[in-house]
This record gives structure tokens, sequence and C-alpha cells, in this order.
């Protein structure tokens, strides 16, 4: 009965502060989905589900101790909700090799890694495909062609297209899972030209607005800075190219890129303020009309603009929920900046998109959010002086670049791998001048436009934006600017989340306790160990722990796996430089003695053919099919396919993609061969040895 008493003065004594917790058992829920190596069945979701309405129902009341009961009722909701949301995106996904004829309607352009334009087709065709096993969408990657077709328009071409692929290492980031809910069933490439079938019609209006724009503003201001612009103003960033975008990232600017809470409060505060100064320089009118809340209504209808003209992704998504449930505090003359806003934010989002949970845009976006509404409201609760008045709005940006800084730090190392050390000079030099000058002007040339006189606020917008990638480039060059780190296990993450989210949420002296779980996390980051050997699932790349770090079988070809991989090492080397770390540089094959046993790369017929006997211990992994010249384990893409990439920790574990990965809708399950049976004992064998 003590128990239960001070377990009911504890939830008394936060009654006003518990609804935002409620997305945080929705969102665990949700990531528990994701977490499962099985996908559950109709039975297990409606066991779920009929529990958690028992638990809402029994929740419902006004003992303190039931509300004990939405924890466990949102966590089995959020599940149920991810286990729906990715049965309701199933679509065909390509299992083979395809090149041929592509037909389809572009729905989207953005640019890939090595800085080629991209096609995101729907309604798409392809040659000898049935309709019921062709893809929703696919995406292609033009190899030699600049100019692209409209949104909306119907486009063929002849490409070769790939299943989504898995993990580069097991337990990395799963592509796979990502293309299943964006209904990407292929992707490829094509080297010959894309020929206009059939011109846009009347869908995707707003995506060729967009596409409208971004063109427009490329074509007015010249380079990388009219591709900023774009960016930041429509949300494609095909114009930004590879060297500016690791620039921003290296000097923590990157944020600027994405259409947030920093651009949508900037674009309608400004909205806001300069209505109520221009009514209220008209008396009449002043005196009369409700001035504040027709400018709040205002500045919410050049929001939902903004989030039209951007596509809508979850940052700006979670961004106009906040200054929607802002203004309309204003309009209901009630307090907006509160934990309360940034739940229903949180709530929107993963209703509407429960995988965003696992995008480093979600968890950094809400991370800043909340860390920034915590800090500002004990400052304002405590009534803590900032100084003379002219001396607060500089104070103001330096708190917020600090406090959203180092809440997003953790988040974009995990991610990333890599720390911006200088990344709170850039923001002050930086953000100030986004607010002031950049935006302020892109609305005066909203404004100017159908006059044609846009280009008075673009050249002031150039202005501002050339500063930012002046500051970019400076401060990225800085010797010692970026630190490089290890990925971190996969509990690393949401224990921290869990520990500073009690510390934010929670009222009074326990929230301390938050820091706690936090610690841990960082200390089993830190003690967090690499495979010592990783296998590619072309079989095309291996890449063994070395004294100087990962020692990589080829200088060249399998580049954005051996990239992955050197990234997650929190090595800064390249692909050239890592397989210079190969301690048989004289040999023609790439052989590695490990504890116990060999590993040979023979990737390709004339690699294979120089291995003229083996022995039992000698595991070859190769990209082709042959019989083996003795009693050795050859790992050919067939078997690759089985598992998928393979990690050898150091005790001579096994760990495989799809083992870690499991039997999901989106994994394509295969069961093991006896290959990987042997490979396992063979492992197990030289380790106990």
């Amino acid at each position: 009965m003590r128990l239960s008493a001070a377990i009911a003065d504890l939830l008394q004594a936060q009654r006003g502060y518990l609804f935002p917790w409620t997305p945080v058992f929705l969102g665990a829920g949700i990531g528990a989905y994701f977490s499962l190596k099985t996908e559950p069945g109709a039975a297990v979701f409606s066991a779920l589900a009929l529990c958690a309405l028992l638990m809402a129902a029994g929740a419902v009341g006004r003992r303190p101790l039931a509300f004990l009961l939405w924890g466990p009722a949102l966590a089995a909701a959020g599940l149920c909700l991810a286990g729906a949301r990715a049965h309701l995106v199933s679509a065909p996904v390509l299992d083979f090799r395809y090149y041929g004829a592509v037909e389809g309607r572009v729905a989207g352009v953005d640019r890939s890694p090595t800085d080629a334009l991209r096609l995101t087709l729907d309604q798409v065709r392809l040659d000898r495909v049935a309709p019921a096993d062709t893809p929703a969408r696919v995406r292609i990657s033009l190899k030699a062609q600049a100019q692209v077709p409209p949104p909306g328009a119907r486009v063929m071409t002849t490409a070769h297209l790939l299943p989504p692929q898995g993990p580069a290492e097991p337990g990395g980031f799963d592509f796979r899972r990502h293309a299943w809910f964006r209904q990407l069933g292929g992707l490829g490439y094509t080297r010959g030209p894309v020929l206009l079938a059939e011109e846009p019609g009347q869908s995707l209006a707003v995506e060729r607005l967009r596409r409208g724009v971004a063109q427009g503003l490329q074509d007015r201001i010249a380079g990388e800075t009219g591709g900023f612009a774009a960016a930041i103003t429509t949300g494609d960033r095909s114009g930004v190219g590879q060297q500016t975008l690791t620039a921003l990232r290296q000097s923590n600017l990157a944020h600027l890129l994405a259409i947030s809470g920093l651009h949508m409060g900037l674009l309608t505060g400004f909205v806001f303020a300069a209505l109520r100064i221009l009514v209220n320089l008209i008396p009449p009118l002043a005196l009369r009309w409700p001035v504040k809340k027709l400018a709040a209504l205002a500045a919410l209808a050049a929001g939902a603009g903004y989030i039209a003209l951007s596509g809508g992704n979850v940052a700006t998504e979670r961004a106009f929920v906040m200054v929607a449930v802002m203004f309309a505090a204003v309009l209901l003359n009630r307090r907006a900046i509160t934990l309360r806003a940034v739940a229903v934010a949180a709530w929107i989002v993963l209703l509407r998109r429960p995988e965003s949970l696992l995008s480093p845009g979600f968890q950094m976006s809400f991370a800043a959010t909340a860390a920034l509404v915590a800090v500002f409201a004990t400052l304002r609760d405590k009534e803590v002086p900032l100084g003379p008045r002219w001396l607060r709005p500089v104070l103001a940006v330096v708190i917020s670049s600090a406090v959203a800084g180092a809440a997003t730090a953790p988040f974009a190392a995990a991610h990333f791998n890599t720390v911006p050390h200088y990344g709170l000079l850039a923001n002050l030099l930086s953000v100030p001048v986004m607010g002031s000058v950049v935006i302020p002007a892109a609305v005066l040339a909203l404004c100017l436009a159908p006059f044609g006189l846009e280009m008075a606020g673009l050249t002031v917008m150039q202005w501002g934006l050339d500063w930012i990638l002046a500051v970019a480039g400076g401060v990225s060059g800085f010797d010692g600017a970026l630190s490089h780190v290890p990925a971190p296990g996969g509990w690393v993450l949401p224990l921290f989340a869990a520990g500073m989210l009690f510390a934010v949420i929670w009222q009074g002296r326990l929230r301390l306790a938050g820091l706690l779980p936090a610690a841990c996390a960082m200390l089993m980051w830190s003690a967090a160990e690499r495979p010592v050997v990783l296998i590619a699932d072309s079989g095309g790349l291996i890449g063994v722990m070395a004294p100087e770090g990962r020692a990589l079988s080829r200088a060249k070809g399998q580049g954005f796996t051996a990239k992955i991989w050197l990234e997650n090492d929190g090595d800064p080397a390249g692909q050239i430089a890592a397989a210079a770390r190969w301690t048989d540089q004289a040999g023609a094959l790439p052989v590695w003695e490990g504890p116990g046993f060999r590993l040979l790369h023979a990737p390709g017929k004339r690699k294979l053919a120089q291995i003229n006997k083996c022995k039992d211990i000698d595991i070859i992994i190769s990209t082709v099919t042959a019989q083996t010249p003795g009693n050795c384990l050859l790992l050919t893409p067939e078997v690759m396919r089985q598992t998928g990439s393979i990690a050898v920790t150091a005790t001579g574990g096994l760990q495989t993609s799809r083992g870690v990965s499991g039997q999901r809708l989106w994994t394509g399950w295969r069961p093991e061969g006896a290959e990987v049976s042997r490979l396992r004992k063979l492992l197990g064998r030289q380790t106990r040895q």
C-alpha cells in the first residue's frame, strides 16, 4: 500500500505534464515493431489491439494509478500502427537483375551521392514483367543526360535495375526497409537518353510548381548558391553538389538545407511581425481590427503554402504543426511554446508515417525542439536575467545554437559518424543572416514577382546565401574541424533517448535520474567493438581489421560499401588508403591469415583460377561460381544471397545481415544453406582451438 501511495503521489505531482509522455510510449511500440526478427501475424496484431483497447478503457478514470495503463496501451497501439503501415504500403519488389525498357511517370527528381541526377518514376511498366510483379516505383540515375523531364511527364528509357540492397554490414542501415516504405521496388541507372513519351497532365501540379520555382531560382542565381536557394524554398536539393553538401555537414550547417523548424519559424515569424507592424501604422485599422489574430492567420497561411511548396518532409511537417499550434494558441489567447505542442507534432508525424521514427531527421528535429522548449521554459520560469534588452536577441541566438547543437550531436554522430567541432561558431555566423537577410529577402521577392521585380529580393537573398556558403567553406577547412566516431551498438541511441526524455519531460529533481541511462549509453558506445572481418553481400569486397585500421581487399570497385564500412569504423581514410593496409601486397591474390582460418578473395574468374589448391581452413570469397580445388569453403553469390553481408567478431562469432534483420516484409527471407552452416562450424571450431 505504501508503494502504491508513493507512486500515486508521484503521478499526482506530474498532473498537467503527462501528455508529453504519450508520443514517447507510442514511439516505443513503433520501435519494438521494427526490432522484431519475425513479422507478426494477424492473430498477434489482433491480440495486441484488443489489449490496447482494454488497457485504455481501464486507464480512463480519476485514480492516479490508472494512468500507468496508458503506457503499455500506447506501446501496443504503436506496434499495431507500424505493422498496419508496413502492410498498407506493400508493393512488388524486383527479385532479379533487370535490363530492358522502362516506362513511367516522373514523380520526383533528386541527386545521388555521386552527384548524378535521379528520376523517381511511378505508374511503371517493365518489358516482359507482369503488372502484378511490377514495382510501384523505381529510381533511375541518369549517367549521360543533364536535361531533366518535368514532373508528371511520362518518359521511357532503357535501364539496368536491381532490387533494393540490404545493409552493407549486419546491423547497419537497412535500405530495403527504407525503400519498402517508399514503395521503391527497383533501383538502377541508364546510360541512354530519357525520351519524353507524354507531356505532363493535370496530376502532380504541386510537384511541377516546385520544380518550376526551383529551376527559376537556379536560372536567376548562378552556381551552388542557386541550388542552395532552391533547396531552402522548395526542398529540391538536386542543384546542391556533394562538395557543398560536405562543407555544410562538416561545419554543422547542413540543417539549413532541410526545411525545418528554423525556416518555418523564421518565415511565419517574419510574416506575423511584418503584418502587425504594417497594420499598426494605419490607426483606423489598428483600432478596429484584431491585428494580432489577423497576423497569426496570415502567418499560418504562409506556413501552409510553404509546406505545400516544399514537399512536406518529416521536419517540415513537424515545424508546420508546431507553428500551427503556436498561432492557434495566439488565436485562443493561450501560451504557445510548450512541450504539449511538441507532443502534438510528434503524434501527427508518427500517425502519418510511423517509420519516420527511425530516420535521423525525425530524431534530430524533435531532440532539438524538445531541448529548446525545455531550456527556455526553465529560463522563463526561473526568471533568469539575460542582460539588457539590446543584448537579449544575441544571447537568445547563442543559447539556441548551443542547446540545439548539443541535443542533436549524439544523433548526428550516430548516424553520420562525425562530430563537427566548430559548429557553434558557424551557426552563430550564419543563423542570424538566414533570419534577418535570406528569409525576408525571399518573402520580398515573392511579393515583387507579380510585377517582374523579384530580382530586387533575390539579389539580397543571394548575398546572404553567399555569406553562409563562405562560412561553411571556411569553417570546414579549419584544422581539426571534424572528428570521426565509430557506429554505436543497437541499444545505444534508444537508451540515450529514453534517459534524456525523462530528464526533459519529468518535473522535479528526480528528472536528474535520466542522466544515468544517458551516461550508460555513452559508456556502451565508447566500449563498442567493430567486427574483425566484413564481407560484402556481393562477394566483391572484404575488410579486415588491422592495427592501423580496416584493410580492404580492393582499391577500386564496391566504393559505396567501402565508404560505409570505413565511416562506421570512425576511419577518415579513403578506399585507396585502406586497400594499401592489406598485408599481402606482393601477392596477386588478396589473402588474410585469421586466427585458425584463412580468407582468400577471388573477385572474378581470373582470380579464382589462380587458386591451384586449398585446405579445409581456407575460406574463398568470389563473385563467380566454380569448383574449388580442394576441401576449402567457397562463398559464391548464390551463398551470399542467403546471408547478405557477413561480419565476424573478435571471438569468431558469425553475423549475417539476413540473420540480424530477420524474416520481415522487406527482407525477402531465404533459409541458410549448407555452406553457411559449415562456415559457422569452422569459425566456432577455430575459436575453441
